[in-house]
Order: C-alpha cells, then structure tokens, then sequence
C-alpha cells in the first residue's frame, strides 16, 4: 500500500478532518461516545441546531425517512465545508448507499470520501463542487 494513501494509524476524528477550531453541528447523531469526544476536540462545543454556516455537519441517518437532513445540511454547510453521513452499512442497509448518495446529489453535493465510522455505520464525506463555491 502506498505509504501517504496509509490512513490505518489515524484516529477517527483525523479521518473526519476535523480541528479544534472548526465550528461544527451534529444533527441526529446520538451516540454518546462520539459526541463527548467531538466536543473534547473542539474550542466551542457543536451545535445541536442549524443556525448559521458550518465548517462540518455531522448528519446521522438511521432510516429512508431521515435522508432529507442531508439536504437541511447542505444549506448550512460553508462553501469548502463538509457534510459527513453517518449511515447504516452492509447489504440489508436502509437506506443503501446508492440512496444516501441519490439524496446527496440531489442537495447539490457530491461523495468524495468514505470510511469506516463503526461496526453498524459507514461515514460519508459531501462536499460542495468546486465549481459551485462562491
């Protein structure tokens, strides 16, 4: 494996890209674990609400009926921000991949990263398109 494509050794919230002095927002993500030590990373705690423009949001989706927050996220999202989705994996996911990426097109973003986030949930990374970014 190529040494710099090596991510092994990286904590999760190293893969996340996430810094100290991003201004971040969860929304539906509730697993206690991750939020204390989100939190424990960042100057100012994430927001539980979607008031202003984001560096990251994180956006938890545990079923269909929740894929509309990927598009809630994307109007709050900075221009060279990330919306990261948290969503079920394997092949009895509801929703599939292909859905969570549909709903992420749709909100006008695009899937440029994916990684493990636990044994239940993959981690999507969407990103405003370069050519989109005012």
């Amino acid at each position: 494996m190529n040494p710099e494509r090596d991510y092994s050794h990286r904590s999760l919230f190293e893969k996340l890209g996430v810094r100290s002095d991003m201004h971040v927002a969860i929304c539906g993500v509730h697993e206690e674990a991750f939020l204390l030590e989100l939190n424990a990373r960042l100057a100012m705690s994430a927001s539980n609400h979607l008031r202003t423009k984001y560096d990251i949001i994180f956006v938890q989706i545990d079923g269909p009926a929740n894929l509309e927050r990927i598009a809630r996220a994307a109007a709050h999202v900075r221009p060279n921000g990330a919306v990261w989705v948290f969503h079920p994996k394997g092949k009895a996911a509801s929703p599939t991949d292909a859905q969570v990426r549909a709903a992420g097109i749709a909100a006008g973003l695009v899937d440029n990263k994916i990684s493990a986030l636990n044994d239940t949930h993959t981690a999507t990374k969407f990103v405003i398109p370069v050519k989109n970014r005012t």
